[in-house]
């Protein structure tokens, strides 16, 4: 069953077509992947889904509903969560108060205490639990990575957008995370929609690709078939796609 359908989405800004036409779907349980050069347009698609940026046609559904005229601040009451390519955290802020931030949407009306239960319990999930009561500033960065991400999880999300998760990320933090994306796809029966550069990643947890280049849909099929499309590896300046 689709979760999410972004159907044929274009978005300008003045005398640039950032998208042109696209059309993807995420079905429910599934990790796709989004992927294409720099300045493809992955992010912007991103900012389409979450309403951030208006569409000059098309329309974007989740679980069957348009969310064309929806406010961005009810996005996330509606089950839709990210991550942002760059660090959106507050740094002098502890790390438990950056995720109970993500977790307001969802508990207003719960007390405090359940509040803050519900947030170490998702840093617990992410491996940082250790790290709640420390300031977010002067962290190493593969954790704030996970901070970013448990504080998308506090809103406890249906679908959750993830922007360039192992961005920055050494070989060994990536082996990390993708055992982290899986676990957190089974037990919390999450859909996951994920912009990646790390092509090791998208290989090894996505069922689906989608490749973007200069705002258009140039390819789309399982990661290994998508790895070998003429046109993806042009996009990619001719050469194969690095690991």
């Amino acid at each position: 069953m689709s979760v999410l359908d972004v159907q044929e989405v274009a978005i300008r800004f003045g005398g640039l077509q950032a998208l042109l036409d696209v059309t993807l779907q995420v079905n429910e349980f599934e990790i796709v992947g989004l992927i294409g050069p720099n300045g493809a347009g992955k992010t912007t698609a991103f900012n389409a889904i979450t309403r951030l940026y208006r569409l000059d046609s098309g329309d974007v559904v989740f679980d069957g509903r348009s969310l064309r005229r929806v406010r961005p601040s009810r996005v996330i009451r509606l089950g839709i969560a990210r991550t942002f390519q760059n660090l959106e955290l507050f740094p002098r802020m502890t790390v438990l108060e950056n995720v109970l931030v993500g977790s307001h949407p969802a508990t207003r009306l719960q007390r405090e205490r359940e509040q803050q239960r519900h947030a170490l319990e998702t840093l617990a999930e992410v491996g940082i639990a250790d790290h709640a009561e420390r300031p977010a500033s002067g962290l190493p960065y593969g954790t704030l990575k996970r901070v970013e991400l448990a504080r998308a999880l506090a809103s406890r999300p249906r679908l959750l957008l993830l922007d360039e998760p192992a961005g920055g990320l050494n070989h060994e933090e990536v082996d990390e995370f993708v055992g982290l994306i899986r676990r957190l796809r089974e037990e919390r029966e999450l859909t996951i929609l994920l912009v990646e550069h790390h092509m090791r990643l998208v290989m090894e947890v996505c069922e689906h690709v989608h490749v973007l280049d200069f705002g258009r849909t140039i390819a789309t099929g399982a990661p290994a078939d998508v790895q070998r499309n003429p046109a993806v590896i042009e996009a990619y300046l001719g050469g194969k796609i690095a690991a």
